[in-house]
């Protein structure tokens, strides 16, 4: 990946904040790489290299910087649209797939060769699988070390290392001082003592981000009993990972440009993956100003973008309750369905332990097999989408990673459309919000075509449509939020008119 020296030190000197994530500077005078916002003294442009990543400029031996925190610079996806295979790899890298495994072992999980994943990583991130998921590692448990009270033990557990004696050597190499040290120099306010208590820690995004679209999207569709949205616009959820249960909670934090973290779970070794999954809940990978700049060049598009600069595409928690959910809405209201889902919930979901259970959540979302094993007819529905329910539950149990974001979205998306009652639509829709497919559209949405209509009654049809999209590409879900949101309701999908798939349900 090439980086322009002039342009990029360019950056640092006026500490530009649009640059923030895109590049890191390291300092060969220091052997330090920092942010370009970083308020140390500029250094001189002879003494600097500049790395498209973390994880590039720590492989070149530079170790990260204690002022500007490197650990909380916005992890911007500047793959997406250039290599479905990294950013896949990178989803899994994520939640701790590289934690005791090797990268032979990710590139079969993925379907490709090890060399060629070594190739894309360094052609895209410019650095190895290897050094990203150890970079992952060292600055999440910075971000441990500065923002609770975690014991070191928990910190190293949860960061992903194997034990206490490596994550010490691996600070003492890096700061130059033991992890302990970091913690005494940087006191943390808070007063967290383990994961079992409330975790708090910050998510930063790249400006701008538009939270109340956001927002309202998921308290929308919020399920009752799993999810919920306070009176100060949080977001609430029960998790449930490997028979643990806890609870997540979610604020908007605009002067400090993050999102905010509560999270209430007893096993500490999953954080890191729980953090990765809000990431995508909240699609804080997401380049707003390159993707804002793509599709302002749309005519149609560009008075939307400006009306609502900083769109994101709302995620899922876990790609099978979308689907889920996808179902339930279909040919009903978003209201309808939302009723529908926490009748699903309230005879099927399992009971959030008493400890843990708060205003608005009572339950975790049942598992594939307890609903592949239940009479769904009970939700009192069609008898078509009660078999399309069950379809998708015994497909999930049978591959369990079908609906996860380290699957292709070709094979996920042709796997759903041999399901019955699951057509493009939906298919469409769960790859753009579980598999967070920036570039996935459904173009047969009633919404879309009614939005794009020349004169009113003069939709176009979802192939004119699809021709239309071909220059939003790679952000044609992106452009889909936008559409929706100019429709007057920002948190409409319209699942009351899905044609395409209705047709596919079997009689």
């Amino acid at each position: 990946m090439d980086l322009d020296h002039d342009a990029c030190y360019r950056a640092i000197v006026t500490r530009d904040a649009r640059f923030d994530g895109r590049l890191y500077i390291g300092v060969r005078t220091t052997g330090i790489y920092c942010r370009p916002i970083c308020p140390a003294r500029t250094p001189k442009r002879e003494n600097v290299s500049f790395y498209p990543t973390a994880a590039a400029a720590q492989e070149a031996g530079f170790r990260p910087c204690l002022r500007c925190r490197p650990e909380n610079s916005p992890d911007l996806a500047v793959w997406n649209g250039t290599s479905n295979t990294v950013k896949r790899a990178l989803a899994l890298i994520g939640e701790g797939a590289m934690d005791g495994e090797t990268v032979d072992h990710l590139a079969e999980h993925l379907g490709v060769g090890e060399r060629h994943l070594r190739r894309l990583f360094q052609q895209h991130l410019g650095a190895s699988p290897i050094a990203v998921a150890q970079t992952r590692r060292i600055l999440f448990a910075k971000q441990l070390i500065m923002e609770t009270r975690m014991p070191m033990t928990e910190i190293a557990h949860a960061a992903g290392f194997g034990s206490i004696r490596r994550f010490n050597a691996v600070f003492q190499t890096l700061y130059k001082r033991p992890p302990g040290a970091l913690r005494r120099t940087h006191q943390s306010t808070h007063s967290d003592i383990s994961a079992a208590s409330n975790i708090m820690l910050t998510m930063s995004y790249a400006a701008p981000y538009n939270w109340p679209s956001m927002i309202s999207f998921l308290k929308t569709r919020a399920i009752p009993g799993v999810e919920w949205v306070d009176e100060q616009d949080r977001y609430h959820r029960s998790i449930a990972l490997d028979g643990y249960h806890g609870t997540v909670r979610v604020a908007f934090v605009e002067k400090k440009k993050c999102l905010r973290a509560t999270i209430r779970f007893p096993r500490v070794s999953s954080l890191a993956f729980i953090v990765s999954r809000l990431r995508r809940v909240f699609d804080l990978t997401a380049d707003p100003i390159a993707i804002d700049a793509h599709l302002a060049d749309d005519p149609r598009l560009a008075p939307l973008i400006a009306a609502r600069p900083g769109l994101r595409v709302p995620g899922a928690w876990d790609g099978f309750e979308l689907g889920i959910r996808a179902i339930l809405g279909q040919q009903i209201t978003v209201a309808a369905a939302t009723t529908l889902a926490g009748k699903l919930v309230s005879l099927y979901g399992e009971p959030l332990e008493t400890s843990l259970k708060t205003e608005g959540l009572s339950h975790v979302f049942p598992s594939p097999k307890r609903l592949a094993a239940a009479d769904l007819r009970l939700l009192g529905m069609p008898g078509t989408r009660a078999r399309a329910l069950s379809a998708l539950s015994e497909a999930v149990l049978e591959s369990p990673n079908m609906l996860s974001t380290s699957q292709a979205p070709e094979v996920t998306l042709e796997r759903l459309k041999t399901l019955p009652g699951i057509g493009d639509w939906t298919s469409q829709y769960i790859l753009m919000r579980a598999l967070c497919e920036p570039d996935a559209f459904p173009a047969a949405d009633i919404g879309l075509m009614r939005a794009m209509a020349a004169k009113k009654g003069q939709r176009p049809t979802p192939a004119t449509l699809l021709e239309r999209a071909e220059t939003w590409r790679p952000w044609r879900a992106y452009a889909a939020l936008h559409l929706w949101a100019s429709e007057g309701n920002t948190s409409a999908v319209h699942d009351k008119e899905k044609i395409t798939d209705a047709a596919t349900l079997t009689p």
